[in-house]
């Protein structure tokens, strides 16, 4: 990808703080709940300093987990709730995308994707399916951390809710790190995730939505497709 590229902001340094803070701690999360999970993994033990460290750990890290969205209602809520409306807000096209999307997950080059939002549908669904895991796993996890202020029933329901909710995060957080780090077609948004920044050639492919409410309020310069050279 060249330097020279015209970018565009996409996220705030709030934004990418509030990922990555989530991100460690979902996977500091994982790691001490893998002995937790199974004896399997008991060996690990040792590692955070016994079982009652590894518990204490796994509370700090679920607190850590929780306080992002938190503090973006905080000190950045045009972009939290930016998010939410856009995760929310489902039209034709985004439906239509996931009739294209199959070849282009598999790195096949679709030319007629339906134009996208801000966030893809996509992405819009990998949101969705992170908030439904989070609000699982947190809910699950505050009555398994106090359960004698609850029924015996409902701490009984949070163990199973908590590990089905822990599986298909883990799915979900794999699928998501594919379509960052490993998919060809978008890396330019890993680009946005580190930097803020994202090519407007890439906003143009991938957002075009977006795209063109740019243009309108003069944002960017709409890009003339490049000639061909005769000679080519």
């Amino acid at each position: 990808m060249s330097s020279n590229q015209k970018t565009v902001k996409r996220f705030s340094k709030w934004v990418i703080i509030a990922h990555w803070t989530n991100a460690l701690a979902f996977f500091a999360l994982y790691l001490t709940a893998l002995p937790l999970y199974t004896d399997f993994f008991s060996w690990m033990y040792p590692i955070f300093g016994g079982p009652e460290n590894l518990r204490l750990l796994h509370r700090i890290f679920a607190v850590i987990f929780i306080l992002p969205p938190i503090v973006m209602l905080i000190v950045d809520p045009k972009s939290l709730f930016h998010w939410l409306k856009q995760t929310l807000t489902w039209r034709k096209q985004d439906f239509l995308f996931f009739t294209k999307f199959p070849k282009e997950f598999f790195g096949g080059h679709v030319k007629d994707m339906p134009k996208q939002d801000f966030f893809n549908a996509g992405e819009k669904l990998n949101s969705l399916l992170t908030i439904v895991c989070a609000a699982l796993l947190i809910g699950s996890g505050v009555v398994m951390w106090f359960a004698s202020a609850f029924p015996i029933g409902l701490v009984q329901w949070a163990y199973p809710i908590h590990n089905i909710a822990f599986g298909l995060s883990i799915a979900v957080v794999v699928g998501h790190i594919y379509l960052s780090l490993g998919h060809p077609n978008s890396k330019a948004s890993m680009q946005g995730m580190i930097k803020g920044d994202v090519p407007v050639k890439y906003v143009k492919e991938h957002h075009e939505v977006w795209y063109d409410e740019l243009v309108a309020k003069g944002e960017i310069k709409e890009e003339k497709p490049e000639k061909k050279n005769k000679g080519a």
